[in-house]
């Protein structure tokens, strides 16, 4: 197996893992962040922009959070105890692809005013803006490293006990 276990998860059970584990998460993330820009710039916090980035939010922590959690009952916490990871690459991918719910549920928590209380719009803003920075960093992160063989930072196939298949089906 020539690929880690993050573009393993895209590329099984076409189309259907691409759209839920990739697009909608993809989408609704780069759908604030280009209303943010927006926001950004015109100081408009009141308009339709506005409506649509703080839904977006609240919904992509949500959905990201349901991913997070099935992903980690299903994929890290069997990698992990069957000592099946693909080597450096492999954990990188996965964990900062996972790592994405701290920005995510950070947005719907602010959009939600259940993060931020006491600040200002425009503090919650920057706010805000700083947790799609940070989604923008680990996201790209794990698309780098998840489309990266494994072999190229060390793996080798025959590390893997092989009794345990690597193979997992999420």
């Amino acid at each position: 197996m020539n690929m880690t276990h993050y573009m393993q998860l895209l590329a099984e059970n076409q189309p259907w893992n691409l759209l839920l584990f990739m697009a909608v998460p993809v989408i609704l993330a780069e759908t604030i962040a280009v209303t943010e820009l927006y926001i950004l710039f015109t100081k408009n916090l009141t308009g339709i922009v506005r409506q649509i980035n703080k839904w977006a939010g609240i919904l992509v922590g949500l959905y990201f959070t349901g991913v997070f959690l099935y992903l980690f009952k299903t994929a890290v916490i069997p990698l992990s105890t069957q000592n099946a990871w693909r080597g450096p690459a492999d954990i990188i991918a996965v964990g900062f692809y996972l790592l994405g719910i701290v920005p995510l549920l950070g947005i719907s928590l602010l959009e939600l005013n259940i993060l931020g209380r006491g600040k200002t719009e425009e503090q919650k803003l920057k706010t805000h803006a700083i947790f799609v920075a940070i989604f923008l960093v680990v996201a790209h992160i794990a698309m780098i490293f998840g489309m990266l063989s494994p072999g190229v930072l060390g793996f080798e196939e025959s590390s893997v006990p092989t009794n345990q298949s690597t193979e997992m089906h999420m």
